[in-house]
């Protein structure tokens, strides 16, 4: 006996959309409310219904399988229909002005009219909507697909974003939507790609062409390390000395972090110091750190010098106005003075500034800490939340780093390195940045070589912050995501077009498993399979 019963699911600005139960035996249970499950409204008019409705949700349509999409869904609410596909002249609404971006891109990518904010329904209508669900994670959302319609919600603007994403994918692999319902939200709130663009001069096309993809594929994060020994590369006000020859100016920086806020994407940049500032040293020489005997010490600037710490807040302030999201990293790794057996015998004035500032039994570890608070305060004066490379802390220091700086995790092949759960069961969180499956470091110096994406999906999870072995589960909440990166130490390596093929399946297998870090539904052939359809 087939058990018959009908639920209402009432969306943003009145919009109600009737549900079809359905028995223990998967049948649907009967026509949906308002005339939808055949096309057509009483709200239709002065268009009209279409000349040929919608097919209604009979027995005779199988029930649908989940979208195939990358990352995959959470899930999926099966559902017997026709599904829904693009038309010409069928619209995108929706019911909030604050999506009028969202709303007009996926019209442009579905061949759709963007018809604004409607209060009516239509056949074949795409209708964006915010779900007024506070405190819901702001990056879910649900896409319903029924009678001929589609209604994606969220409680922020975010979901209702990544809710596009999965209908253009859903359309691009397989023409037709599923009927149904999917409900999807990340696993990790910050899934990023960070791009080292100082020893390598990267064009804004091609940036922006990365944003583009980043952003079809959900991540959230993109990070621009423009600054390091080999060149400093946006344009500068107020040190234009430091400016290398090929660099991006201020115009090129803007549209590229406008047109990744459109899509999400926080932008996040990175001036590194008190290493890796060669460019910066190049134009001032007298900023050099130099050791006990006079020589030059690659890369680093001798923070026992006031100048020191004002050309760098300089130059934080400065990009606090062009970079207006919320994340900022300071670097802090590999300071050449702390790598030596005895830094306070290397770098004398070091030590006497560290013992003036922080007291007699302050060491060159305890300067270079309270050097990177420091840069913490200049960011967070301008509402930024910091995060640091893990060498950039110390252990068994009289100064202790600011708890609320954020750590990079990538190494633990740097001397004293300290294994992750230091970290953690400090409090910190910890974003994963793993140099064993996330580092692209062009040539393959050293022991790197370049990742795959069937290591990443086979073996890779956010919780796998050092080495092949994962922290404990009860640290997983402090580990806010992860970020793959393309390192440029040996630039000229791959071209453009290379490094955009290199990282394309990587990329792919990294927002899989920050999105979902269990086990993948689809074994890799058939993953890398589906990602060739995407395009």
């Amino acid at each position: 006996m087939l058990i018959v019963a009908a639920v209402v699911v009432t969306v943003a600005a009145g919009v109600s959309l009737g549900l079809l139960a359905t028995g223990d035996d998967g049948e649907s249970a009967g026509p949906e409310q308002q005339g939808a499950a055949t096309g057509t409204s009483r709200a239709d008019s002065p268009a009209g219904p279409r000349t040929s409705p919608t097919p209604s949700p009979t027995r005779s349509y199988p029930l649908s399988k989940a979208p195939q999409t990358i990352p995959a869904v959470q899930s999926h609410t099966a559902a017997r229909g026709p599904g829904w596909r693009p038309a010409r002249g069928e619209r995108v609404v929706v019911s909030d002005a604050e999506l009028a971006d969202e709303g007009r891109l996926i019209a442009g990518e579905l061949g759709l009219t963007y018809a604004g904010r409607k209060d009516d329904a239509r056949a074949g209508d795409v209708r964006l909507a915010l779900s007024g669900d506070e405190g819901a994670n702001p990056e879910s959302y649900a896409m319903t697909v029924r009678g001929g319609r589609v209604v994606i919600s969220g409680p922020g603007e975010a979901g209702v974003f990544y809710g596009t994403r999965t209908l253009k994918q859903e359309v691009t692999a397989g023409g037709t939507a599923p009927e149904g319902i999917v409900r999807d939200a990340p696993a990790k709130p910050v899934r990023g790609l960070m791009l080292d663009i100082a020893r390598k001069h990267f064009t804004a096309d091609w940036i922006e062409d990365r944003v583009r993809e980043l952003a079809d594929l959900k991540f959230n994060q993109l990070g621009l390390h423009f600054s390091d020994d080999q060149g400093f590369r946006i344009e500068s006000d107020s040190h234009p000395e430091i400016v290398s020859r090929q660099h991006l100016t201020k115009a090129q920086v803007k549209k590229i972090v406008q047109l990744a806020e459109s899509r999400h994407i926080t932008v996040v940049p990175e001036i590194d110091s008190p290493g890796h500032l060669g460019a910066v040293i190049a134009a001032h020489p007298d900023l050099q750190l130099r050791n006990v005997n006079g020589a030059a010490t690659r890369g680093a600037i001798d923070i026992s010098k006031p100048e020191s710490a004002e050309i760098v807040d300089d130059l934080l302030n400065e990009y606090a106005g062009l970079f207006p999201g919320g994340q900022w990293h300071l670097g802090g790794d590999e300071y050449q003075a702390l790598v030596v057996p005895d830094p306070e015998a290397s770098y004398p004035q070091l030590a006497t500034a560290a013992r003036e500032a922080h007291g007699s039994g302050a060491t060159v570890a305890d300067l270079a800490t309270g050097w990177l608070n420091d840069r913490a305060a200049t960011v967070r004066a301008h509402d930024r939340t910091p995060r640091a490379w893990n060498d950039g802390f110390f252990r068994n220091t009289s100064v202790q780093a600011d708890p609320g700086i954020q750590v990079a995790y990538w190494t633990g092949k740097e001397i004293g390195a300290r294994v992750p759960v230091e970290y953690l069961g400090a409090g910190r969180k910890v974003v994963n940045y793993n140099d064993e499956f996330l580092y692209y470091v062009l040539g393959e110096p050293q022991t790197f070589v370049y990742p795959t994406g069937e290591r990443i999906y086979r073996q890779w999870t956010p919780r796998v912050l050092r080495g092949t072995v994962a922290v404990p589960a009860r640290y997983d909440g402090q580990i806010l995501g992860g970020s793959f990166a393309v390192w440029c130490d040996l630039a000229n390596s791959q071209t453009q077009a290379q490094v955009a093929a290199g990282i394309r399946m990587p990329l792919r297998a990294t927002v899989q498993k920050l999105w979902d870090a269990g086990e993948p539904g689809l074994s890799w052939a058939r993953f890398k399979a589906l990602a060739d359809r995407l395009g």
